[in-house]
């Protein structure tokens, strides 16, 4: 084998030409093309993780309906994932008739303490900011609206501010001053038209989105929100304790932050109505258990309902003598199924019913249950009712027109303490019962010695020594 030689200075080694040279050549190269093509890759994969970094990302949150406890967590959780992904911007889609006044302060705070800016965009056409959405629009960094939409009507007793729906005079003053007070303040903070801010609260008064703009409410109309990101480009912001923040929203990324399945349902839920009917197939399924201990699927589904009920309430105004009506009125329906009186609680219990559920809710309009609802509740309960009550006097009288012979010196229960009247339980069905001897406790046994229509009367079982 010949030597290697190195030819001047272009430091390319001459190999023999013998087999074995040339594979180690077709490998060197290929070992070289390999190297370069991953190089480009490499540098082509930079380049594009760059481009990716540097195309920013605005969270779009969607509220729509009234602002309640459950809204709050969920624009609460859309900033601060926005801030921890580093969005530059969070705009809220807003289209509300209003709501609790201690749900608006927490998402005005929010709004007001992010650390990136944070525009709220009254939208779609049509759509409105009204009570608790006015406060919350001019809180936010940049104000928008979208075209035929309206601003305004800010009174406290729309917002509920303390749940009530009648005030004094001195308690109405006292409530309007703090609103009026509060909504110029963060007005003025956004440089925004303080008059009218006051006059939303004080005056009701209301504006489209070209009124809006005129007097300074908001800063931007848009027709879409493709339109308002590109109108967002270049916008100054000053945040809260002073500094600027220029946005870049050219070729911006726009993620849509919805409400998560659990955040859904909750404030699904939590509508007046759906609590009420909640609160109401609850009740009806407790109801149906009593009427017939054997029945597993009404129980289930009426203590799932009740506790669901439960929680929507918790996050609503609830005016407790609506609710203790409410209460009462399902104690004299139970009471009915044990002690028939031929539809005269019933009758009571409907009364009850249908007064606690129209002052079920306080707050104002927006937390009213339909009255229909209402009408076609008490119909259905009603209805169950006297279906249950007959289906007990005919079991009775059944029983009855075999002969009391047939009943006297049978063993009963006793179930509500005869003092000396009370409750039996005989042959699965619940008995008016008087005593002959006496107090006779629950939970012991009686003979029944006569029976007098559907009264028994019963005597306290010997006890065989």
């Amino acid at each position: 084998m010949q030597p290697f030689r190195i030819v001047g200075f272009d430091g390319i080694l001459k190999l023999p030409m013998t087999g074995n040279n040339h594979r180690v050549l077709r490998i060197l190269r290929l070992a070289l093309l390999l190297c370069l093509l991953a190089l480009v890759l490499q540098v082509a994969g930079i380049r594009a993780v760059g481009t990716r970094a540097a195309s920013p990302t605005i969270d779009v949150l969607q509220v729509q309906g009234i602002i309640n406890p459950i809204l709050v967590d969920y624009v609460r959780r859309g900033i601060n994932h926005a801030e921890e992904s580093n969005a530059i911007a969070v705009i809220i889609q807003l289209d509300t008739p209003g709501g609790l006044d201690t749900s608006m302060r927490d998402i005005v705070k929010d709004i007001v303490t992010a650390r990136i800016p944070v525009a709220v965009y009254v939208s779609p056409a049509g759509g409105r900011a009204a009570s608790a959405g006015v406060f919350i629009t001019v809180a936010a960094h940049i104000a928008a609206m979208a075209p035929n939409t309206a601003i305004g009507a800010a009174h406290p007793v729309s917002l509920g501010a303390e749940g009530e729906t009648q005030m004094s005079p001195a308690m109405e003053e006292k409530v309007v001053s703090d609103a009026a007070a509060y909504i110029r303040s963060i007005a003025q903070a956004q440089g925004r038209n303080m008059e009218w801010a006051e006059e939303a609260v004080r005056e009701s008064v209301s504006a489209t989105e070209q009124e809006a703009l005129k007097l300074n409410i908001i800063d931007i109309v848009a027709d879409d929100l493709d339109g308002l990101i590109g109108q967002l480009d270049g916008w100054q912001v000053t945040m809260l304790g002073g500094a600027g923040v220029v946005l870049k929203t050219e070729g911006a990324t726009i993620r849509y932050n919805q409400m998560n399945i659990v955040e859904d349902f909750l404030y699904t839920i939590s509508d007046p109505n759906i609590a009420y009917l909640l609160l109401s197939l609850g009740t009806l399924g407790i109801i149906a258990i009593i009427y017939n201990p054997g029945l597993i699927f009404p129980g289930v589904v009426g203590g799932i309902s009740l506790l669901f009920g439960f929680y929507a309430l918790g996050v609503l105004p609830v005016n407790y003598a609506g609710l203790l009506l409410i209460v009462l009125a399902f104690a004299l329906f139970i009471a009915e199924l044990f002690t028939p009186t031929f539809g005269l609680l019933t009758a009571g219990g409907l009364v009850s019913l249908v007064l606690g559920s129209l002052i079920l809710f306080k707050g104002g309009p927006l937390f009213r249950v339909d009255p229909w609802l209402i009408v076609i509740v008490a119909v259905l309960i009603g209805g169950f009712l006297v279906f249950a009550v007959t289906q007990v006097i005919a079991i009775h009288r059944r029983q009855a027109s075999t002969g009391w012979e047939d009943l006297v010196g049978k063993t009963a229960v006793v179930k509500v303490a005869l003092a000396p009247v009370g409750m039996v339980f005989f042959r699965g069905e619940f008995w008016s019962a008087i005593s002959e001897t006496g107090r006779i406790e629950p939970g012991e046994e009686v003979t029944i010695s006569r029976i007098d229509g559907l009264k028994l009367y019963v005597t306290k079982k010997r006890i065989m020594e």
